[in-house]
């Protein structure tokens, strides 16, 4: 693949900022089946990943792949319906592409959802989880290679990957509209296959909450690049092990349905105040 630079990262910018639309301060990064925020973003600016230069595709069913540019409740957002995964065969650097041209396109904060497997044995499917921490279990990282100080500093400190502020603004809204909000620590693997019953087990023992195939190179880049970030996993289903029964996209979709009006009643509400 092309080495992802400054100029990669600016021409895929400039032809976004050419189709006009807002300019945004939050960037947004749907998982599956919570596309469904984008139905709600005012004055809406539809430019499809296939036009925008050196851009993925999405190939996952519930990831549309659209980039987003409008507004919601007024805060000027650019939001992804539709993420890139490793396991699609792209390498790290590109499945975080898309937030080096946020940043670029003047983002400050990110706001990264995602379905994911309860290995907390206390959640539910359904539940909310605030991401406090996670761990990178893909062992890949998007930073390896030649860095480029205009991007970032080599060695980025991952101490704060979710922000404390943007965590405790969630919480507090949270509280407000009465939603139980989980907390905890997500693990992103590298996929496809959903884990077996005996990598539940460990990561249950390594500290993680929920388990997913995402997230982890997006947050990773975001740090470098100095943009806070709000993570927030749905729990669509429990991992491999707790139940007694074989694990199914199609049951991740249809949960994500169900908690789809808490979801965006949350989210819309934390927006304006990121």
């Amino acid at each position: 693949m092309t080495t992802l630079n400054q100029g990669i990262i600016e021409e895929a910018a400039a032809f976004i900022r050419g189709k006009g639309g807002v300019q945004p301060e939050v960037g947004l990064i749907l998982g599956s089946g919570l596309g469904v925020l984008a139905d709600l973003i005012e004055d809406a600016v539809s430019i499809p990943y296939t036009d925008i230069p050196h851009f993925p595709v999405s190939t996952v069913e519930g990831h549309e792949g659209e980039l987003l540019l409008g507004t919601i409740q007024g805060r000027p957002v650019v939001l992804m319906k539709g993420r890139f995964h490793m396991y699609e065969g792209y390498g790290p650097e590109l499945t975080a592409f898309p937030v080096r041209v946020m940043k670029q396109l003047g983002v400050k904060s990110l706001l990264v959802t995602n379905a994911a497997g309860g290995v907390n044995t206390s959640y539910e499917p359904g539940d909310l989880m605030l991401i406090t921490d996670h761990l990178n279990m893909t062992g890949r990282n998007p930073l390896i290679g030649p860095n480029d100080p205009l991007l970032g500093v080599r060695f980025p400190d991952m101490s704060e990957a979710y922000s404390r502020r943007l965590r405790k603004l969630a919480l507090e809204t949270a509280e407000g509209q009465g939603v139980a909000l989980q907390q905890g620590v997500y693990a992103g693997l590298l996929g496809p296959t959903y884990e077996t019953p005996a990598e539940i087990v460990m990561l249950r023992t390594l500290g993680a909450d929920a388990v997913g195939m995402s997230t982890v190179s997006e947050v990773i880049v975001a740090r470098h690049a100095g943009l806070e970030v709000l993570g927030i996993s749905c729990i669509t289903n429990m991992a491999a092990g707790i139940l007694d029964q074989p694990l199914s996209h199609d049951e991740v979709m249809e949960t994500a349905e169900k908690v789809r009006e808490k979801f965006l009643d949350l989210v819309t509400a934390v927006i304006p105040k990121m």
